[in-house]
């Protein structure tokens, strides 16, 4: 069951990143600072290596982990005697709360940060920017998620809805797609929409450190990290680092070094805060 439950989540994630590829294409919000061609070949190679890393995981990822509980009892849902929907409900707002949170630390905790950075580097902003994620971040992010799992002790199905609804709209939140402002001023209420989401990929750090949300847009109100619009506006903002801003984050063994040391800063001026 755990392995038809993650094909069937890949093949609707595969099936929402064509769609807003073709969507951002004809409505792009920006427009590109490079060519699509060499950064979409280095975010999908990213994402490929971040797949086998995750198939090696295997038996300790979140869905194996779910099953685990149920078997062993563990969790406070398995030691519990709430009604299904509302055990099912507080699964999914707990574990994106704490989605948020582990957002939060991977910006302030210097060793997440270098993790993190390799996604924040991307120059352009788009679906593809969802799946850029250094190897390394996405096996403690595993782990994290299959400990929050066996604390929580939610259903297998519970977890699987959690980590789809968290897939898809991550990738609706990075693309590129232009929204009409009256659309977004609503979805914003209740989901994290491109707009919102693209002033966390400011290169301005007050920005950069703010709106940490992936689908649950209140989180950030309520422990006010929320920030409406960027301070250039979303034409004029610069996506990315400050101390990246070349063609150099759109190569595939660059970006995978980033962590490992900062390569040579390059003679531009950085974005004024």
């Amino acid at each position: 069951m755990t392995a038809s439950l993650a094909q069937s989540g890949l093949l609707l994630s595969l099936l929402l990143f064509a769609i807003l590829a073709v969507a951002e294409a004809i409505y792009p919000r920006r427009q590109r600072l490079m060519p699509r061609v060499r950064r979409w070949r280095t975010n999908i190679l990213i994402i490929l290596l971040d797949s086998a890393a995750l198939r090696l995981m295997g038996p300790i990822a979140a869905l194996a982990a779910a099953s685990y509980a149920t078997q062993h009892h563990l969790g406070l849902f398995n030691w519990t005697d709430w009604p299904v929907w509302l055990e099912f409900i507080l699964a999914l707002v707990l574990l994106d709360l704490a989605i948020y949170g582990q957002h939060i630390a991977t910006h302030k905790i210097p060793l997440l940060w270098a993790l993190h950075k390799v996604h924040h580097a991307d120059r352009d902003f788009d679906v593809t920017t969802a799946i850029r994620f250094h190897p390394a971040e996405i096996i403690l992010s595993m782990l994290y998620k299959s400990v929050l799992v066996l604390l929580l002790g939610p259903s297998l199905l519970a977890v699987f809805v959690f980590a789809l609804i968290l897939n898809l709209c991550a990738m609706f939140n990075h693309s590129n797609l232009r929204l009409p402002d009256w659309l977004d001023q609503y979805l914003r209420l209740a989901l994290v929409t491109p707009d919102m989401h693209r002033v966390h990929h400011s290169a301005l750090p007050r920005e950069t450190n703010s709106n940490y949300g992936f689908s649950i847009a209140l989180w950030d109100r309520i422990f006010g990290t929320y920030i409406a619009q960027p301070a250039a506006g979303h034409d004029d903002m610069t996506i990315g680092l400050t101390e990246y801003q070349s063609d150099d984050p759109a190569g595939f063994w660059w970006s995978l070094k980033i962590p490992f040391g900062d390569p040579p800063k390059i003679d531009e001026k950085p974005a004024a805060e």
